[in-house]
């Protein structure tokens, strides 16, 4: 496992084939598309609609590939509309997925906030994955350190974690083990894409893995 949230080739599942960039990669990775009723293209975030899934890799780059050279219609294989706009409004429906998620993570106990918990947490190793906020101070995020062999999510405001927490802002938080965490770590790395790209690794927070 790797801070940017990767996990390795056991875990990875299901794959499938961008047709912005032709690679075959875990479903994780990707955005899952159908065409609805009225041959407009739809983001299927949870992957449940009927249809034919048309998968684009979750960074900017490639959904904008795909919209500008007209690769949602040849992989349809029809004509299809796509919703003017629609890659800008990926990234707030997939934070509020991920906010959503680190919600329920935390009415089922597998989750902390607050520089204290979360620090206890590591200190017990019980986290699996540090959460910091983009916008909080360098200083303080640098005292915490991402779980040995755990993950880092950094790109989520202390206003979206506040959401996740029933707070205003929240600048630190913790993920232990469950069924949600996975889910989390997908979904963050999905909107990581969308919202600071593919390569920086280094967005919000300081945490750093041990050894």
């Amino acid at each position: 496992m790797t801070r940017g949230g990767r996990t390795k080739d056991r875990d990875a599942g299901p794959e499938r084939k961008c047709i912005a960039t032709g690679e075959v990669q875990p479903a994780s990775g990707l955005i899952r598309f159908v065409v609805g009723p009225d041959n407009q293209i739809v983001p299927d975030l949870m992957g449940k609609l009927p249809g034919r899934g048309i998968w684009v890799t979750a960074n900017r780059a490639a959904l904008d590939k795909a919209v500008k050279k007209g690769l949602f219609a040849r992989a349809a294989k029809q004509p299809v509309t796509v919703p003017d706009g629609m890659v800008d409004t990926l990234e707030p429906m997939l934070a509020r997925r991920v906010v959503d998620l680190v919600s329920l993570a935390r009415k089922s106990g597998a989750a902390v906030a607050g520089y204290e918990k979360v620090k206890d947490w590591l200190s017990k190793e019980v986290a699996e994955v540090l959460i910091q906020s983009s916008d909080g101070s360098e200083r303080g995020k640098s005292k915490l350190s991402t779980p040995h062999y755990g993950r880092f999510i950094g790109w989520l405001t202390s206003d979206e974690l506040g959401l996740a927490f029933g707070r205003q802002t929240v600048i630190h938080a913790a993920l232990g083990s469950g069924g949600l965490t996975q889910r989390v770590v997908e979904e963050a790395q999905r909107l990581k894409g969308l919202r600071i790209g593919p390569t920086d690794e280094r967005s919000g927070g300081r945490g750093r893995p041990k050894g």
